[in-house]
């Protein structure tokens, strides 16, 4: 109920920035993603992707950001021994998956302009989604003398805290010369029980500002 209610608030971030668009930024972007699933001896999932981000700023200052990345399929392969946990067995083995990866974040953000240079910082909330843990369940129930009950399917909270640098082509374009930051997700774990994943994130790409500053 929470991620419903965490993806109807983005929504409504998205629908009321163009009604502000004297003063938005979107940015396109490519991003990387350094996921920590912590599933056996599965300790990383490098994504790679990108999405878009709108960014209405009051003042040219602070401001409200809607972020949205889509990074695209990975597979990867987890060993375990013969594992018992809440939710089923886990036979000794070599399993093989695939998943994406998606994030839908909104949240305030505080920009500085210099005169070649504009830095900034941002804390966002929102959701994930994945099918690194689906895929990871389903290869699992497969193997003989497997009772996991364990079925993956989720969209968690998620985090990101960072911030990066714009630089400025003009009045209309800028370059995102790199953004570097933290990402929280609260996935849960049938392994380790432990629900919080510390990942980090790396963007750029190319802006258009429309408006007044």
């Amino acid at each position: 109920m929470k991620s419903k209610w965490i993806l109807l608030g983005l929504m409504a971030c998205l629908c009321a920035i163009p009604a502000f668009s004297q003063n938005l930024e979107l940015t396109g972007d490519y991003s990387y993603l350094h996921f920590t699933p912590t599933l056996g001896n599965l300790n990383t999932i490098n994504f790679n992707g990108g999405g878009f981000d709108a960014s209405f700023l009051f003042h040219g200052r602070f401001g409200i950001k809607a972020d949205l990345q889509f990074y695209a399929n990975n597979s990867f392969t987890a060993t375990f021994p013969t594992t018992v946990t809440r939710f089923g067995t886990i036979p000794a083995g070599t399993y093989r998956g695939n998943g994406s990866f998606q994030t839908y974040l909104f949240g305030p953000i505080v920009k500085a302009h210099m005169k070649h240079f504009e830095p900034f910082g941002e804390v966002l909330f929102g959701v994930a989604h994945t099918g690194v843990f689906t895929s990871f369940a389903n290869s699992v129930r497969a193997a003989p003398g497997a009772t996991l009950t364990f079925s993956g399917g989720q969209t968690p909270f998620a985090l990101a805290a960072g911030g990066g640098l714009d630089i400025p082509l003009g009045h209309i374009f800028a370059i995102r010369a790199g953004e570097v930051d933290y990402v929280l997700t609260r996935f849960q774990n049938p392994i380790t029980g432990n629900n919080n994943q510390n990942s980090f994130r790396i963007l750029g790409g190319i802006q258009v500002r429309l408006g007044a500053r």
